[in-house]
């Protein structure tokens, strides 16, 4: 597996390196498929931040799967230490609930809240909106663009990411695996802009939008 460690405004010790390639024997026994970790150190320079001063970026690439953690201390050993213990507690989950899953047993329960309206705006605020899907139009994969909102200091920023549609037990997987409680996905069964959130526990919601018209269709006739 590699292992890259990189520091922002900061030095990387050789002591910090030779600990972190010990660590990563918890992240090897959890997800032996990992190909890669990338760590980075960001120090904070404000004297009024001493206690979260170092903070420890941990990112984990296994195929196409990607799972993160991140934490803060008052030096990089500690905070190397916390965000370990988050990651390492993603990948347990996420391993288990594959286990599960095979099983046939699935204690993620999604509540469908179904098709929201969509809610009306002003027209100076819908003229915005014009002007920025016009520019949103023009992005290739990855690139991003920003437009103000009228005289205001607001500024949308648009970027264009590229997904494969995904199945709901999918997209619950990925989030779990970066530690967010959201999802964004493109529902593969419905086609729908999706996202998946955690409630409590086991316990997800699921919230698909859609517009008045297509929902007035019959499935069948649905792309």
């Amino acid at each position: 597996m590699e292992i890259i460690v990189t520091g922002r405004h900061t030095q990387i010790g050789q002591r910090f390196r030779d600990i972190v390639e010990t660590k990563m024997n918890r992240v090897t026994t959890i997800a032996p498929d990992a190909q890669r970790v990338q760590i980075v150190v960001t120090h904070e320079g404000n004297p009024r931040q001493a206690d979260t001063a170092k903070k420890v970026e941990i990112t984990v690439r296994a195929g196409r799967t990607v799972a993160r953690a991140e934490a803060s201390s008052a030096d990089e050993f500690s905070a190397l230490d916390i965000a370990l213990d988050k990651l390492t507690l993603r990948l347990r989950r996420s391993r288990d609930r594959r286990k599960d899953h095979r099983r046939g047993y699935n204690n993620a329960v999604p509540v469908d809240l179904g098709a929201v309206a969509p809610t009306a705006t002003d027209t100076a605020e819908e003229a915005h909106a014009d002007s920025a899907d016009a520019l949103a139009t023009d992005l290739g994969p990855g690139e991003s663009v920003e437009v103000q909102v009228g005289d205001t200091p607001i500024v949308i920023r648009r970027k264009l990411h590229i997904a494969d549609p995904m199945s709901i037990d999918e997209a619950l997987y990925e989030m779990e695996l970066i530690g967010h409680d959201f999802f964004l996905f493109v529902n593969k069964a419905t086609n729908r802009p999706s996202v998946v959130y955690r409630r409590h526990g086991w316990s997800y919601g699921v919230f698909e939008i859609d517009t008045a018209e297509n929902v007035k269709r019959p499935h069948s006739k649905r792309q």
